[in-house]
């Protein structure tokens, strides 16, 4: 049904709009605000089963993928649509907002509608905010980092995994990485994860140190893949599966199976390409909710590497000071002895 320049889709039970329709958000192929709404329903099933029940943030980009962005944290519902949910969530520093629940795709193109591409989320449930139920290990290329690295380095953290007893389930990061997630049993809170992700980057760094780095400084990374261990840091957001990315050809941060490692190619994986490979193939990660593992394994790493010795690493600057944390300052700025 269409009024006054609007669109407005049926889907969940709610009646959402999607104001100026025909506006072009992806300038390569032309797509429009109502191309990336029927891109979320054509992948609902997979993208709920990722993020559905989780707080999300939103970065809005008014003017499109190649314009401007904002992030939102704090959505309230209005007259217009008082269905919306929000959930508190808190940031480092302790202050708290009412983030948007991915509670079904009425939200999501609610979402869309306000100009926000894809989604950054949370790794809690509205409903247990209290336990961090994914570690998400990012396998982040710095400069003169190749995609035929990140797809070794992610080799290498399968690898790992596995002799672990634990199962990771990769995607794009609709850039240049690749995430590794693993669901986990929700037992444990942000630090523990944190504490486990630091762990597996330390591990990897030293089964492969010509290809993988845990350093926090860049300045003592050289060109190899970062595992960046803060991006399960309590309260911090990573950009969802299925979610498109602010460039101009709607680039999808799209799950995969282990099997396609070789062969996949992030720029191939759009808006007007990754419909009809799910269509074909199925959702890569439909069994992830379903396997919930333990963390324990995994910590087993960092209870070994504090008893060698070893400090926490550096926290981000937006955190307090950690116990057990080394100075947060870059080495080439550190005081001498």
């Amino acid at each position: 049904m269409t009024a006054d320049d609007t669109e407005v889709l049926d889907i969940a039970g709610r009646k959402v709009r999607i104001t100026s329709p025909g506006k072009v958000l992806f300038p390569a192929r032309g797509e429009t605000k109502l191309d990336l709404a029927r891109y979320y329903l054509a992948v609902a099933e997979p993208l709920m089963a990722a993020m559905g029940g989780r707080p999300v943030l939103l970065q809005r980009f008014p003017k499109g993928a190649s314009g401007p962005s904002f992030f939102q944290k704090r959505v309230a519902p209005t007259a217009a649509d008082p269905w919306v949910t929000t959930t508190v969530v808190s940031t480092p520093n302790g202050t708290t907002s009412n983030a948007l629940v991915a509670v079904d795709l009425a939200h999501v193109l609610w979402a869309v509608n306000m100009g926000c591409l894809g989604f950054h989320v949370w790794p809690v449930t509205a409903a247990d905010p209290a336990h961090t139920d994914e570690l998400r290990i990012d396998l982040d290329p710095g400069p003169g980092v190749t995609f035929t690295m990140i797809r070794e380095a992610a080799a290498e953290t399968k690898a790992l995994l596995d002799e672990l007893g634990v199962a990771g389930h990769p995607k794009t990061t609709g850039s240049r990485g690749i995430h590794v997630y693993v669901r986990l049993q929700p037992r444990w809170d942000g630090y523990a994860v944190r504490a486990a992700a630091v762990a597996v980057a330390r591990e990897l760094e030293r089964r492969r140190p010509d290809l993988i780095t845990a350093a926090w400084w860049k300045e003592e990374r050289g060109t190899r893949v970062f595992v960046d261990f803060n991006q399960n840091a309590p309260h911090k957001t990573v950009f969802g599966a299925w979610s498109v990315r602010a460039n101009p050809h709607g680039q999808v941060s799209t799950p995969f199976d282990w099997r396609e490692l070789e062969s996949i190619t992030p720029t191939e994986l759009t808006i007007a390409t990754v419909p009809a490979r799910i269509a074909g193939h199925g959702d890569p990660w439909a069994e992830m909710s379903s396997e919930r593992q333990s963390l324990e394994p995994l910590l087993e790493l960092h209870r070994r590497d504090t008893a060698g010795g070893l400090m926490d690493a550096p926290w981000p600057p937006v955190y307090p000071k950690m116990p057990g944390e080394p100075p947060r300052v870059a080495p080439s700025r550190a005081r001498k002895p």
